[in-house]
């Protein structure tokens, strides 16, 4: 479907909170966005969840730990459904865990945002263009103990959204970005009526120079990427050789500064002239010493920090490692974007395929740009299996 001016819609939904006070906005969100089918059942969460082929997006630290020696996933995710319907978000992954204690995975993010007409006038012939963006991944995680391990990953980052201008430029902009991470996993602990085992994780991703998408502008013109911090637990409780439910929570912030106040008398009275320092000052910090800045620099304080956190909460049960039932909740403040979903998945494996599939009800006022939406990711394990315990 042939579409005019959707891209300005699809700034509108993913930069909403122009009309609200310091919603932190990046360059590049889809790396935000939960490109499989079993983390968005669950919430958009997996830093602290059981390894699978998806870990690379939310923490490559647990690819130590996986049972299975190699895994392809795909994942599909349409966007923006009820406006269009050639929008989507498509992830592909290869894992290796090639010995006890390492393992090494590649992925590739892609977010195309179909076909979109420019024209000066109604009646003008379109010229029709197919922005998009993609990243590259590749990680390495290696264990560091029999319960813990650790990941780096490096990012290459690719945007073509930049509309012609007079000359006819429209090169992409590109940065790269890299990600530390780290995961715990207990061995399984003999409780009364249960076995249990523990699980946490940590990943501090996208940290990499601003993308700059007018390269013959200043570097006060380049955008900030989405790095950020997440952090989750999790519990298994393990009832017997065939049932198992799984319990997660996840925070996560972004490390990007906060917008400030733009006014700089405190008279009340915002001028031009304040809105334009404002904006500069903002431009001029370096995405390194805005990652610092990012834990206390909101200007109500701490407890506008506190609301920069999202959390998700989920639970998995799954039944003889063949099939999966998924609940999560995700929540926003309302001042700083306001994003609020329940999501319903499932996933049912048979011999080295599995498939899953994810539903996303919005729970806030503001529409999600995945609402109604079905997610669908395809896995393929092969090679031995690694026996943890």
């Amino acid at each position: 479907m042939k579409k005019i001016s959707i891209l300005f819609a699809f700034l509108l939904v993913q930069q909403f909170g122009f009309s609200q006070d310091r919603v932190i906005t990046t360059g590049v969100p889809f790396l935000l966005v939960a490109a499989d089918a079993r983390s968005a059942g669950l919430g958009d969460q997996g830093v602290a969840t059981s390894p699978d082929a998806y870990s690379q997006q939310y923490n490559p630290a647990k690819f130590a730990f996986s049972q299975e020696a190699q895994g392809f996933s795909l994942s599909y995710t349409p966007y923006l459904t009820d406006l269009v319907n050639d929008i989507s978000l498509g992830q592909i992954t290869y894992f290796n865990r090639f010995n006890e204690r390492s393992a090494f995975a590649v992925s590739l993010r892609y977010f195309g945002l179909g076909e979109i007409e420019l024209r000066q006038n109604f009646d003008d012939i379109p010229n029709v263009v197919k922005p998009s963006e993609f990243a590259v991944d590749a990680s390495y995680s290696l264990k560091l103990s029999e319960t813990f391990s650790m990941a780096v990953a490096g990012r290459f980052i690719n945007s073509s959204l930049k509309i012609p201008d007079s000359q006819g430029d429209a090169s992409a902009a590109s940065t790269f970005a890299v990600d530390v991470a780290g995961f715990y996993q207990s061995e399984e602990i003999a409780f009364n009526d249960f076995n249990g085992r523990f699980r946490g994780g940590f990943n501090f991703q996208n940290m990499g120079p601003k993308i700059k998408y007018d390269k013959s502008a200043g570097d006060n013109n380049a955008n900030f990427i989405p790095a950020n911090m997440k952090v989750g637990a999790g519990f298994d409780f393990i009832f017997d050789e065939y049932n198992k439910v799984s319990l997660t929570a996840e925070f996560n912030k972004l490390l990007v500064p906060t917008p400030q106040n733009p006014d700089i008398n405190g008279d009340g009275d915002v001028t031009q002239e304040e809105i334009i320092q404002t904006n500069e000052d903002y431009s001029n910090i370096g995405w390194v010493s805005g990652m610092f800045k990012s834990f206390g620099d909101a200007p109500d304080g701490f407890s506008e920090e506190l609301k920069e956190f999202t959390y998700a909460a989920g639970a998995e049960y799954l039944y003889q490692d063949s099939f999966a039932f998924r609940l999560g909740y995700f929540n926003e403040s309302i001042e700083k974007g306001a994003r609020k979903f329940f999501a319903l998945g499932a996933g049912f494996k048979y011999n080295v395929v599995k498939v899953d599939v994810s539903y996303l009800f919005s729970a806030s006022k503001v529409k999600n740009p995945l609402e109604n939406t079905l997610r669908f990711s395809l896995t393929f394990n092969f090679g031995e299996k690694y026996d943890e315990y």
